[in-house]
């Protein structure tokens, strides 16, 4: 690892249920290339010499994590997720804190069903936003034409693509400034989406690192089988 790469915190927020999987589990437990998803998603932060630490954000109740090996590893610390995805980012930022971690340390967060993040991508990441006074993401420019449609689904108006980027992560902030803007935005019951619309909504411009495309969420039965078949190719 460069000496210009910071030492970093991950956080994993993996309390979802994946209803759009239309699966017996939550999607991140389905199997990938031999492990779930959420150990491949895992696996690239576990790997890094830059880790101080990973929390994972799981639901309270939930059966599966327990049965994975990497639930005995020492680096890893469980919290209960919540509601929502912001829920669940809080919950493990408060942990951080209360286990010391300091405001002006890094953060990463990632999705639990992104499990082809490359490492080329991570360390991108975490060289070009060092010394950023904000943070940022990973993120890929729009590749299609886009459009605005109205309620009844037809057209509006063609979107300037050159303007818009699909947001990926991790997405990469200070610990104490990703506290307080998704606290704040929940007390004021702002919709968050993400880490970075968080911090959007409190005033600061996160940056925008461009990543591959194949990092992609698995929402849908066809992205799984597309990284089955792509992993299959690569052995």
């Amino acid at each position: 690892m460069s000496d210009l790469l910071p030492a970093f915190w991950a956080v994993i927020p993996a309390a979802g249920v994946g209803a759009r999987m239309a699966a017996d589990r939550p999607k991140q437990y389905l199997q990938l290339g031999g492990r779930t998803i959420l150990e491949h998603s895992l696996g690239c932060f576990l790997d890094h010499p830059g880790l101080k630490g990973l929390v994972v954000s799981v639901a309270p109740d939930d059966p599966y994590w327990p049965t994975l090996a990497c639930a005995q590893d020492g680096r890893i610390q469980r919290v209960d997720g919540g509601a929502e995805r912001s829920d669940s980012v809080l919950n493990a930022l408060l942990h951080l804190h209360a286990q010391g971690a300091a405001d002006d340390d890094w953060v990463l967060v990632h999705d639990a069903a992104r499990p082809n993040l490359a490492r080329d991508d991570l360390d991108k990441l975490l060289a070009e936003l060092a010394d950023d006074p904000v943070g940022g993401l990973l993120a890929v420019p729009a590749r299609d034409t886009l459009k605005r449609i109205d309620s009844r689904g037809r057209v509006l108006e063609t979107v300037d693509r050159s303007l818009i980027w699909q947001a990926y992560t991790p997405q990469m902030f200070r610990l104490g400034a990703l506290h307080r803007a998704l606290a704040d935005s929940l007390v004021a019951d702002v919709a968050i989406t993400d880490e970075a619309s968080a911090m959007e909504w409190a005033g600061q411009a996160p940056r925008l690192i461009q990543g591959r495309s194949d990092n992609l969420k698995v929402t849908r039965p066809e992205d799984l089988e597309w990284l089955r078949q792509r992993w299959a190719n690569r052995r």
